[in-house]
């Protein structure tokens, strides 16, 4: 599939009442766990391109250009509430933050294990382990506050364990920033991952800085804005992976361009006869904002699309939700006592005791015993006599295989 090779419809054919825009909602006890992810994944997409539109729109002096992007925007605000708005209800904040660390888990997962650039798959593998970790704290806290049930959420995709233990996390913030990734240097595939990924991460990130102060039990409000400020780490990561030397209309380009791709995908690998419907409308739409940008692209920088995209336009491999279990033990077996450092990453028993990860994590921590993510473990294993867990074998790290105690030390602790 080449969306450059086909014909585009007219910008403002999405243009439409309310009456589409406002779907009926997903099933929340029906639906599949990966149709949910899907939802998340794309609404999230249209959030990161609505924000870059909007930005670009602020640096361009041109009206007739704000005017032509007002129109994109416009389009992309419609698909992000028929998205949305897919989310039921009755879908508590803690359901749906189960489902964003599935997301966050899985499709790292996936776009890791299919990454070519060594770098960038070692920055996946590196924050899927602390992920992984928070999909474990917030479904701790859902069994422990009978908010729900883990399990359905996650169906037997996703295993439910301990990662990297959030409190190892907190990294000073010299040793979030990555080299960026030349795209002339680097194929289709690697820029589209790190566009999804980059997207994905800074929708979790926004989502639990609103909502953080919402969470009515003062336990859930320490876990939410913690783990915000892991996510704030991700985003920075990932976001240094992009291209800064790309122009604004490049950025456009592939933005659409990682648009079409994600509902292409969607659409082809939707189980839900209904959604996979709204899939292909918006891959429609995205197509021809696609080929918009290709014009804006060719009129105002005097490039054509195929200087983007040398390899010809047609999609590399879609992107196909699959369980990763396996994969994820084995990056937990080989990684989960790393840490960043600058640009790249090392194992913490290796860095001098004067290293500054040792003393930022510890005023961030001060007290670990006061510490959210660690007393949400504490207080479900003092209640049910251990923690609460999904796992199909035991856990490969044998630190972390206790179920009635929560270790504190593996990763942020030389000799642990």
């Amino acid at each position: 599939m080449n969306p450059f090779e086909l014909k585009p419809q007219k910008a403002d054919k999405c243009f439409t009442s309310w009456n589409k825009v406002f779907l009926k909602p997903y099933d929340k006890n029906e639906v599949d766990p990966y149709t949910r992810l899907r939802v998340i994944l794309m609404s999230g997409t249209e959030f990161e391109s609505v924000r870059f539109s909007h930005a670009f729109s602020r640096a361009c002096a041109n009206n007739d250009v704000r005017r032509r992007l007002a129109v994109m925007r416009r389009g992309e605000q419609i698909q992000q509430k028929r998205v949305a708005g897919l989310k039921p209800a009755n879908e508590s904040i803690l359901e749906h933050t189960i489902g964003y660390e599935q997301l966050a888990v899985d499709l790292t997962a996936n776009l890791a294990l299919n990454e070519g650039n060594s770098y960038v798959k070692k920055q996946l593998d590196f924050a899927l382990l602390e992920d992984f970790d928070h999909l474990y704290r917030y479904a701790d806290l859902m069994e422990l506050e009978k908010g729900g049930d883990p399990h359905r959420l996650v169906g037997d995709y996703t295993e439910i364990m301990p990662g990297r233990p959030t409190v190892a996390e907190y990294r000073h913030p010299y040793d979030d920033v990555d080299f960026y990734i030349n795209g002339c240097l680097n194929d289709v595939k690697t820029k589209l991952n790190i566009n999804i990924i980059t997207a994905a991460e800074q929708q979790t990130m926004n989502f639990y800085m609103n909502v953080g102060n919402l969470y009515i039990s003062p336990l859930g409000r320490k876990l939410y804005n913690e783990i915000a400020m892991i996510e704030e780490q991700h985003v920075t990561g990932y976001g240094c992976l992009k291209d800064p030397c790309m122009s604004c209309w490049e950025n456009l380009l592939m933005n659409e361009y990682t648009e079409c791709y994600l509902y292409y995908s969607c659409y082809q690998d939707e189980k839900d006869e209904r959604i996979k419907k709204i899939w292909e409308l918006h891959f429609e739409e995205e197509v021809a904002h696609l080929h918009e940008a290709a014009d804006l692209l060719r009129t105002y920088e005097g490039k054509v699309w195929q200087q983007c995209f040398p390899e010809g336009g047609a999609f590399p491999d879609l992107l196909k939700f699959r369980s990763q279990k396996e994969y994820v033990r084995n990056v937990i077996k080989n990684s989960v006592r790393m840490t960043g450092v600058e640009e790249g990453f090392e194992e913490i028993d290796k860095l001098p005791d004067t290293f500054r990860y040792f003393s930022y994590n510890a005023k961030i921590n001060d007290n670990i015993e006061t510490v959210g993510t660690h007393q949400v473990i504490e207080k479900i294993i003092k209640e049910r006599g251990e923690d609460y867990r999904i796992q199909d074998k035991d856990h490969p790290i044998r630190e972390l295989a206790n179920k009635k105690a929560d270790n504190t030390t593996v990763g942020r602790v030389k000799g642990k």
